[in-house]
C-alpha cells in the first residue's frame, strides 16, 4: 500500500502531465506496413519519440549502422542540455535517480524544471511520477495506436507522418514566443545554411551537428544562462 507520501506526490504529478503523441505514433509505424509488435518493442527499447519516429524510415533504408549511430546522437543531443539542467535536481533522490535519469524526456523534462513542488510534496517522488506516468502514456497509447491502425483498416492513415513535422513547428512557434527566441532562430538559421551547403538529401545531420556545438559554445561561455 503507497504511503501518504507518495501518493500527496502522485495526486500533484497528475494533473500536470498529459497523454500526447503515443496514438499517432503507433498509428504511423503500422501505416508503413510494420507490424503492430514493432512499436512497442521499439518504444520500450528506444523511449525517444522523435528518434523512434525517425527508426520507423531507417528500418526501410539500405543498413548504415555509423549513419544511424550519428543521427540519433544529433538528434537526442538536446539532452545534454536537459541532463545539465536537471543535475541538482535529480541528485540525491536515492534508487529513484537511474530511472529518472532513463525516463527523462521532452514533457517530462518541461514539467519537471518549471514547476515548483510545494514544501508537502517529496520532490524525488514528484519526479518520479512524472517520469512514470509519461512514459506509462506514451507505452499504451502506441499499444492502442499499434492495435488500432492494424485492425480498423478502413482508417485514413495517409499522411500521417507529417504529425511530427507539425508537432515540432508547434514547439518552435512556442519557443519563438518565449524568451528563449533566440536559440529557436539560430537553430533555423543553422538548418537553412545546411541546406543550402549540403542539399536536402544530406543537411540533417550537418544541421543538428551545428546546432549542438553551436549550443555548446554558447553554454561554456555563459550565453544561454545569461540571455536565454
Amino acid at each position: 500500500m503507497l504511503s501518504q507520501t507518495v501518493l500527496r506526490a502522485l495526486r500533484f504529478a497528475f494533473p500536470l502531465t498529459v497523454p500526447f503523441i503515443g496514438l499517432t505514433y503507433g498509428l504511423f509505424t503500422v501505416s508503413q506496413g510494420l507490424p503492430w509488435g514493432y512499436p512497442l518493442i521499439m518504444c520500450l527499447l528506444i523511449f525517444a519519440g522523435s528518434m523512434e519516429f525517425i527508426t520507423v524510415t531507417l528500418l526501410f533504408q539500405p543498413f548504415d549502422p555509423v549513419g544511424s549511430f550519428i543521427m540519433a546522437l544529433m538528434v537526442n543531443g538536446r539532452h545534454l542540455f536537459y541532463a545539465i539542467t536537471m543535475l541538482g535536481k535529480y541528485r540525491g533522490k536515492g534508487w529513484k535517480t537511474p530511472y529518472l535519469i532513463y525516463g527523462m524526456c521532452d514533457e517530462s523534462f518541461a514539467v519537471n524544471v518549471t514547476t515548483e513542488v510545494p514544501e508537502n510534496i517529496d520532490e524525488g517522488w514528484f519526479y518520479f511520477w512524472v517520469t512514470l506516468l509519461n512514459q506509462a502514456y506514451w507505452f499504451i497509447g502506441v499499444l492502442i495506436g499499434s492495435i488500432a491502425g492494424s485492425t480498423l483498416t478502413f482508417l485514413p492513415l495517409r499522411g500521417i507522418g507529417f504529425v511530427l513535422t507539425a508537432m515540432f513547428v508547434v514547439l518552435f512557434l512556442d519557443l519563438c514566443r518565449s524568451k528563449s527566441a533566440k536559440c529557436g532562430i539560430t537553430g533555423l538559421a543553422i538548418t537553412l545554411a545546411a541546406l543550402v551547403i549540403c542539399g536536402p538529401a544530406s543537411f540533417l545531420i550537418p544541421a543538428m551537428a551545428g546546432i549542438l556545438f553551436t549550443f555548446l559554445l554558447r553554454y561554456r561561455l555563459g550565453g544561454i544562462a545569461h540571455d536565454d
